[in-house]
């Protein structure tokens, strides 16, 4: 193998054999290329069957990438490794071992929307009002005690003297029969029900320990306390060396808020003894600016194992940082460091990211964007797996791989309309739960039930289906099942027929449902069907999102941004109480600070903040303070023009920012005076006559502290940023 591409911490990494060792891999310091030649190394040289190699990341993306470079280095048959998400290898094991605790091994996965109807369903039967029981909550609250180990009847024990927490744990109590009733897993049991079957049997156990004689884990700053559970059993080995390799940074440990635990990588040399460490610390992503910037803000913190990020790349541009008087100047600014980008510095849309704290801060950011004809994409909004026509025709399918699962099954009974009303539905679950049955088998018995006829015959038509569908499953290629689904079913015409803009747009969604599908016959060793629905139940939020395929830039929030990198990165919101979100526990802002620094270490070349002076909340305009972190860069990294301590909500800094500008006024417009930024309103007037290079002649009809109002002639009114408008005054 040639090793001469690593670096010499790389590659004592890569070459580290046996025994215990925690790499602490800092943001864009090529830690993929360090798991990939470390299991190749194990092969190659060392023989080491594939088989006896567990490798975990965090999203399938990251499994497959792994996998396809892996299958580049070595020459040997790679296929049967374990490489894949914690849920994926849960699944591996479950199909193989849930008979154990009760469950079937076509057992389907419940997601968030699932759940959802789960939970309302349970709500009606208790008879509690849902304005009372958020389902998020109520979801939330699930699952934090499932990874906790506490079963529902320990929940209802704990809270008895408390009505709402009592009935919440009936909630849980009667959520877990449902979906136990259905043959059903939601993403937690995935890794509860593993970790309970290698903890309650022993020869399984055992088994697996022998089997995973090297372990390797991406990401381990992210691991929850059932994930490091299931590290700890497997890597503890009974017999031979506790082969345990794990990958992270414990400052990109962001998700302390859906259960990961940063202990879990700062206490691994506590949990495997004689561990070895090693720091990857040079950066092949970002300017020595962009990393000393990162450096800075992460030393605040107090609970990391330290490194500091270098680069032998150029020094780079020093960041700048902007204050706007409103969320919709900010937002205009925004529109002009991206148009400076795209026309001066002739970068492309696709190498552009802004980075939000929450998703509400993207209206006025879109609305601008829409105004100013940029083209962007929001990342994590409208999920293309969530949409209802996908949702249904998922139904469909989860129908065929387990007819008995009732969610599914209430889902499509009457899509497309066949007829069966709702009272006719309520009486066939009425019926099902008097005799134990499944509402399909209910439905096969419709006539017992005593539904009307036109009910009965819809409903025999619908299991006929169903059963025609599954006794197809096992000789039609993935493909053809799922688009004889979708025409059987009587979807594909329901669609046809809807002339509306909405339904020609779901035949369309439906199309590239279809091209998913056949996408995934072609690059996968399992082709069944219930491999798909794995597949599509264990996707990421972000790999459930549209693609898009224009060129445009993208918006997200930076929790989406983890893993991702861009040219250029604007960070907006950069204020108290929104980045970071809380001021209060010192463990809540030091993940603020980390979540920062992830942000920070995003960008490639050029590197954005900015922040309000007010902001509308609720409906109000409220002052804003800037957030901390912008104090925790040195002086020296930012193009300033404004001290540190001249922020304050009692200013009017509305003219003033913190940067020299994007590039100096020479270089974009020759005769801009300047002392431009300083005289703006000394210079337009309202009633102004003026040119602008773009969009001709105009007259300036309003000024509103970094905003200018022009009325063109042939343009029509447009609302620019000062100084950066490239207008000028004519007579």
């Amino acid at each position: 193998m040639d090793l001469t591409t690593l670096n010499d911490r790389q590659k004592e990494a890569v070459l580290h054999l046996d025994g215990p060792a925690l790499v602490i891999a800092g943001a864009g310091s090529g830690k993929t290329r360090v798991l990939t030649y470390r299991i190749a190394n194990l092969i190659h040289n060392h023989q080491v069957k594939s088989g006896n190699i567990l490798a975990i990341t965090f999203t399938n993306k990251a499994a497959n990438e792994m996998r396809e470079r892996v299958d580049q280095l070595v020459d040997f048959d790679v296929k049967s490794m374990w490489i894949g998400t914690f849920h994926s290898i849960g699944v591996r094991i479950l199909r193989r071992h849930i008979d154990l605790i009760g469950y079937s091994s076509n057992f389907i996965i419940f997601d968030a929307e699932d759940q959802k109807i789960v939970v309302k369903e349970c709500l009606i039967e208790l008879d509690l009002d849902p304005k009372k029981y958020d389902m998020n909550t109520i979801r939330s609250i699930i699952s934090n005690e499932k990874n906790k180990g506490v079963t529902p009847n320990q929940y209802i024990e704990e809270n008895f003297s408390n009505f709402r927490s009592r009935n919440i744990g009936e909630i849980y109590k009667l959520y877990e029969n449902k979906l136990m009733k259905s043959n059903a897993l939601d993403f937690d049991d995935l890794l509860v029900k593993t970790l309970e079957i290698l903890t309650k049997y022993q020869e399984i156990r055992e088994y697996y320990c022998r089997k995973f004689q090297y372990i390797l884990v991406d990401e381990y700053q992210d691991t929850n306390k059932v994930q490091y559970s299931l590290i700890k059993i497997l890597g503890k080995k009974f017999i031979g060396l506790e082969n345990v390799f794990v990958v992270g940074d414990e400052d990109q440990s962001i998700y302390g808020w859906r259960g990961a635990d940063i202990q879990n990588i700062l206490d691994f040399e506590k949990d495997f003894e004689q561990a070895k460490v090693i720091k990857l610390e040079r950066n092949y992503r970002s300017t020595q600016t962009i990393l000393e910037v990162a450096n800075s803000v992460i030393s605040n913190n107090v609970n990391r194992i330290g490194k500091k990020l270098w680069t032998e790349d150029n020094e780079g541009d020093k960041v700048q940082i902007y204050i706007s008087s409103t969320e919709k100047t900010e937002a205009l600014h925004i529109a002009e460091r991206i148009y400076n980008e795209r026309n001066i510095h002739l970068s492309n849309y696709n190498d552009m990211a802004v980075l939000v704290r929450t998703r509400a801060q993207t209206r006025a950011i879109e609305e601008r964007f829409i105004m100013e004809g940029i083209p962007y994409k929001i990342v994590g909004g409208q999920e293309f797996y969530g949409r209802k026509e996908i949702k249904d025709l998922m139904a469909y399918l989860k129908l065929i791989q387990n007819p008995h699962e009732n969610f599914s099954f209430k889902r499509v009974v009457n899509i497309p309309k066949r007829g069966i009303g709702k009272k006719s539905l309520e009486n066939l679950e009425i019926f099902a739960s008097e005799r134990g049955l499944s509402l399909y088998d209910a439905a096969e018995k419709a006539k017992e039930a005593g539904l009307p006829k036109q009910a009965v015959e819809s409903l025999t038509a619908f299991t006929s289906l169903i059963s025609e569908m599954i006794s197809y499953k096992d000789s039609m290629t993935l493909f053809d099942l799922v688009e004889k689904a979708y025409d059987e079913s009587g979807y594909m015409r329901m669609l046809e027929h809807d002339m509306s803009i909405e339904g020609q747009a779901r035949v369309e969604n439906l199309n590239e449902f279809l091209s998913a599908v056949r996408d995934f016959e072609d690059r996968s060793e399992e082709k069944t069907l219930e491999d798909f629905l794995v597949h599509i139940s264990l996707l990421s939020d972000i790999e459930k999102t549209d693609e898009v395929d224009r060129e445009c830039v993208t918006i997200m929030t930076v929790h989406s941004a983890k893993g991702l990198e861009y040219d250029i990165v604007i960070v907006a919101g950069l204020e108290e109480k929104m980045f970071p979100i809380t001021r209060d526990d010192e463990e809540d802002i030091e993940e603020e600070r980390r979540l920062f620094y992830v942000a920070i270490t995003r960008a490639k070349k050029r590197l954005y903040l900015t922040l309000a002076q007010q902001r509308l909340i609720y409906g109000n305009y409220l002052s804003r303070q800037k957030s901390r972190f912008i104090d925790e860069i040195p002086e020296i990294l930012i193009n300033s023009n404004i001290k540190k301590d001249e922020y304050s909500q009692h200013k009017d800094l509305n003219n003033k920012m913190f940067m020299g500008g994007f590039s100096s006024y020479s270089e974009k417009f020759e005769d801009f005076p300047s002392d431009l930024e300083d005289n703006i309103n000394k210079i337009f007037k309202v009633g102004d006559k003026i040119q602008h290079t773009k969009w001709g002649v105009g007259r300036v009809v309003q000024i509103r502290g970094d905003e200018i109002t022009v009325a063109f002639d042939n343009m029509g009114i447009k609302i620019m940023m000062l100084p950066y408008a490239p207008i000028k005054k004519i007579t």
